[in-house]
């Protein structure tokens, strides 16, 4: 039970989606049902959005359904391309990007949950703290950094409730 929970907050979820679909799918071979997921997250405080960060690769079927799956939830899509260099190797990373949108939002809300295990987001975990905001970080326990678990105001291990989220 999270005890930062007040009906009367504004939260803003930001969703490493890269980071969580391959820890599900890695860790127990499902996928994340997102929707039921930011709703666990909110409960009864006012969501102002949710916005997950994609990675377009392929712009197969698959992934079109995918991104308007996670569209037609309410949830906002920030897309990136894959990035593929001459020597063949691939980069998809949000990490700044993400960073950039939960500061610049951070003044319209009183809670910021970051969906991700990545140990980059602790000086951002850090800062926003610094400037009286509470955050909260949901991961899976397994592949989530230890100091950002320990950092964050309030730490959701997406294993207690994968029976809910994944499917």
């Amino acid at each position: 039970m999270n005890p930062f929970k007040k009906p009367w907050q504004r939260v803003n979820i930001f969703i490493d989606t890269q980071n969580i679909y391959h820890s599900a799918k890695n860790l127990y071979d499902r996928k994340v049902d997102f929707r039921k997921l930011v709703d666990i997250l909110v409960g009864e405080r006012n969501l102002i959005q949710a916005i997950a960060y994609v990675i377009r690769s392929e712009f197969t079927p698959k992934e079109i359904d995918f991104f308007e799956a996670l569209s037609s939830q309410g949830i906002k899509l920030r897309i990136k391309e894959l990035q593929i260099y001459p020597d063949g190797t691939k980069k998809a990373d949000w990490d700044i990007g993400i960073a950039v949108d939960v500061i610049r939002f951070s003044s319209l809300v009183d809670v910021v949950i970051i969906v991700t295990g990545d140990g980059d987001f602790l000086p951002l975990v850090e800062y926003l703290q610094n400037q009286g905001k509470i955050i909260e970080i949901a991961g899976f326990s397994q592949t989530t950094s230890t100091k950002l678990k320990e950092t964050a105001d309030f730490y959701y291990d997406l294993d207690e409730i994968k029976s809910v989220i994944l499917i």
